[in-house]
């Protein structure tokens, strides 16, 4: 018999999974998709042009908190969950509730695309571990053996998803172009400033079929701390000894640990030698046959002087504060080895849906998390800093997001980080192979 799914996302595997492994399969029928993370998702619809024949009027999105009610009201088997970053005891705690009322829960392999190019995929174990700089760093090297690298990044289709199904970016006006939010531009514009031309989207075998089509190797650059969407031909894993025991509690971040031919402990300059040593045991455990690589990542300021002895304000990068757990990041790193004198907390001056995040995440420390889902956002960013009334900004987003939010009348200073490893193997050395 047919069986009825739920497919429970965030606008990113989920949609990976009913393109691949539902929409032709005879066996199942969706009955739409849930959604949460992200917000202003929910209560679209999964267009009919990409959801094939088989569902002429597209599929619902529903939010994920109204799970039961669909699974009652659709007659739904079993929910599929398809998304990133979460406690182990979150999944539980889905299943139950999907069991309570009926349905059995299923947690897939990610459906595994073959390219006929090399595939360099960049995991983690949690969002925030450093897959920007570690992904950064593998591209520059393979582009030194005049190897041409095409970045695939993690689905990020927060605005029309049919316009969104395939995107190629080469320069900056292809960002303007497709309307990218800060989030997108966070994770796209810093492979543009290094050369590399990056794809992401929805319909993922299309966006392979050009990436391969265009390069010598694709480098897949991952999002949260999901499972790649293309079959890796060497697999790299970034741990951060700041949440040392996350690698054995989180969703699917112990997948990707367990699974890495390499495991790059990073943050090792920031972190306590015990937290590092846990790591260590925890690599041992889940996969001892795994390369380690240990690095740091160094963080550097645009203009030093201008964060000692003042009052400043620190942006940091938004999925790392938020749903990534820590209290702060590199810019508080920074902040305090370069003499701040305060770091304001943005707290009380916080407006909007920014007040809101403070609330849904009260372990955020005195630093303002850099939420970027739309212009409305944008604005309430500029009005939390605005009003508190920083003598400078430190910006720790891996773009210059003062630039976009054109803070003209606030002095604004960069934060900065590169991956360096410490001693050997490197990431030169695992990638010899790879072209």
């Amino acid at each position: 018999m047919t069986r009825r799914i739920l497919i429970l996302g965030a606008a990113g595997r989920d949609f990976h999974h009913f393109n691949v492994a539902c929409r032709d399969n005879a066996d199942v029928e969706v009955v739409g998709f849930t959604a949460t993370q992200i917000p202003n998702i929910s209560d679209r619809r999964y267009p009919p042009e990409l959801a094939g024949e088989r569902y002429p009027d597209g599929l619902p999105i529903f939010p994920e908190d109204e799970m039961e009610a669909v699974i009652a009201d659709k007659g739904v088997d079993a929910v599929v969950f398809a998304y990133s970053d979460v406690r182990h005891t979150h999944v539980m705690h889905l299943a139950a509730r999907a069991v309570a009322v009926g349905a059995s829960m299923e947690v897939p392999a990610t459906p595994l695309l073959e390219s006929s190019k090399p595939v360099v995929a960049i995991t983690a174990v949690r969002t925030g571990a450093g897959k920007s700089q570690t992904a950064r760093k593998a591209r520059t090297l393979l582009a030194e053996r005049g190897l041409s690298v095409g970045v695939v990044r993690h689905p990020m289709p927060y605005g029309d998803l049919y316009r969104q199904r395939v995107q190629r970016f080469a320069t900056y006006g292809d960002l303007a172009e497709h309307q990218t939010t800060i989030e997108e531009r966070e994770e796209y514009e810093h492979h543009l400033e290094a050369g590399s031309v990056v794809y992401a989207g929805v319909d993922y075998a299309a966006i392979l079929a050009m990436a391969q089509e265009e390069n010598d190797v694709v480098l897949w650059d991952g999002g949260n701390n999901d499972l790649p969407f293309f079959r890796p031909d060497l697999w790299i894993c970034v741990a951060d000894p700041h949440r040392p025991g996350h690698s054995m509690e989180y969703w699917p971040g112990e997948a990707n640990l367990r699974a890495a031919d390499v495991v790059v402990i990073n943050k090792i300059d920031t972190a306590e030698a015990e937290d590092v040593e846990k790591v260590e045991a925890n690599i041992a455990e889940l996969n001892p046959g795994a390369v380690v690589i240990r690095a740091e990542s160094p963080v550097t300021l645009s203009d030093p002087d201008a964060v000692a002895g003042k009052r400043v304000l620190v942006l940091e990068d938004g999925p790392t504060i938020t749903h990534g757990g820590m209290p702060y990041g590199a810019g508080v790193v920074a902040a305090q080895q370069n003499g701040a004198a305060e770091l304001i907390d943005p707290r009380p001056f916080a407006v909007g849906s920014i007040a809101a995040t403070f609330d849904k995440f009260p372990h955020i420390g005195s630093v303002l998390p850099a939420m970027g889902y739309g212009d409305e956002q944008m604005d309430e960013l500029r009005q939390t800093i605005a009003a508190a009334a920083p003598d400078v900004v430190l910006v720790a987003t891996p773009i210059d997001l003062a630039r976009l939010l054109e803070l003209d009348d606030i002095p604004a200073v960069r934060a900065t980080y590169a991956l360096s490893e410490l001693g050997s193997p490197t990431l030169g050395d695992v990638l010899a192979d790879i072209g």
